[in-house]
C-alpha cells in the first residue's frame, strides 16, 4: 500500500526489451533506498512495481505487457520524469489516502488554469472510471493523492498548490498528456456491496458493543 504522497521525482534511466515485455531502470534522485530490499514495492507514477535490481541511486523493475498497455508506463522514454513513493510502513503517517498502486485506467489532461498561486487542473476519464469519482472524494493521479473539487460527466477538477506542482512530475505535464488514474478503494467496496443485491447494514452485535443500539 501507498499514501499518494510523492517522495521523489526520478527519471527513467533505461528501457530494456526483455522477451516481449520490458525492464525499467529508474534513477531515483534523492529517494533514500537504504531500507529497500529486492522484492520490495515502489510506486512509479502510481504503478506498483517490484524491485528486481538495486543500485545506490536507482532500481530496476520488470513491467508486463498488461501493465504497459493499461498505464502510461508504455509511453515512457529514457529521461522522462516519474513520481516515486516507497511502500507504506505501519508506523508511517497516512498523509494522503490509502493507495494500492493498481491503476484503474488512463485519464487525459484537459485544461490547466491559474488560480492565484495555485492551478486548477481538469481531467477526462473513461465512463468506467468516472462513476467512482465524487466531489470532495480522493483520487490518485500519477501516484499523487488529490482531492476532487468538482465533477461534470466524465470530467473532474482538482486544485494543485505550488508545492505539489514543483515536487512532482506535474511540472512537466501538459494539456493532452495521459495520466494514470486510481480511484478510491472505498468506492470499489461500496459498489461491490450494492451489487450483491442486499442492503448493506452494520451487524447488530457491533452496534450494541459500541453503544449505538
Amino acid at each position: 500500500m501507498f499514501t499518494g504522497i510523492i517522495q521523489s521525482v526520478g527519471r527513467i534511466a533505461r528501457i530494456e526489451p526483455r522477451s516481449g515485455d520490458v525492464r525499467l531502470a529508474v534513477d531515483t534522485a534523492e529517494l533514500d533506498l537504504a531500507d529497500v530490499q529486492l522484492g520490495d514495492s515502489i510506486a512509479v507514477s502510481g504503478v506498483c512495481l517490484t524491485a528486481v535490481g538495486l543500485q545506490p541511486r536507482g532500481f530496476s523493475a520488470d513491467v508486463s505487457n498488461e501493465t504497459l498497455s493499461l498505464t502510461s508506463l508504455g509511453k515512457l522514454k529514457a529521461g522522462d520524469p516519474v513520481n516515486l513513493e516507497k511502500a507504506l510502513r505501519l508506523a508511517d503517517r497516512l498523509g494522503g489516502h490509502l493507495v494500492s498502486g493498481h491503476v484503474d485506467g488512463l485519464g487525459k489532461v484537459v485544461s490547466i488554469t491559474p488560480d492565484g498561486r495555485s492551478q486548477r487542473w481538469t481531467f477526462e476519464v473513461p465512463a468506467a472510471i468516472s462513476r467512482y469519482i465524487a466531489a470532495k472524494g480522493s483520487v490518485c493521479i500519477d501516484g499523487t493523492s488529490l482531492t476532487v473539487n468538482q465533477v461534470s460527466g466524465h470530467r473532474f477538477g482538482v486544485n494543485l498548490i505550488p508545492h505539489t506542482v514543483e515536487h512532482t512530475a506535474f511540472h512537466v505535464r501538459r494539456v493532452g498528456d495521459a495520466v494514470n488514474i486510481e480511484v478510491d478503494v472505498v468506492a470499489r467496496y461500496i459498489e461491490r456491496l450494492l451489487s450483491s443485491g442486499e442492503t448493506p447494514r452494520l451487524d447488530e452485535a457491533f452496534l450494541k458493543q459500541h453503544g449505538f443500539a
